[in-house]
């Protein structure tokens, strides 16, 4: 098996691939924990803290709670 590379052997595309990535993980996690935070419990279907553990499954999570967390109006 392959032995995984550290930050210093990556060229510099590969870390701005992976700097992009974290940069958008985080930006949905902030975006998805703003806005549970600005709604009521009635608007968000599931228990509000489960939503705000999923966030931190890595684009899987908040984009879950974008798609099935929030009530439609």
């Amino acid at each position: 098996m392959a032995r995984k590379k550290t930050w210093k052997e990556l060229n510099n595309g590969q870390k701005a691939k992976g700097a992009l990535m974290i940069g958008i993980q985080l930006g949905l996690q902030a975006v998805a924990l703003k806005d549970l935070k600005r709604r009521s419990a009635a608007e968000v279907n599931g228990p509000k803290a489960a939503w705000v553990a999923g966030t931190f499954v890595n684009f899987l999570g908040p984009i879950a709670y974008f798609l099935f967390g929030r009530r439609k109006a």
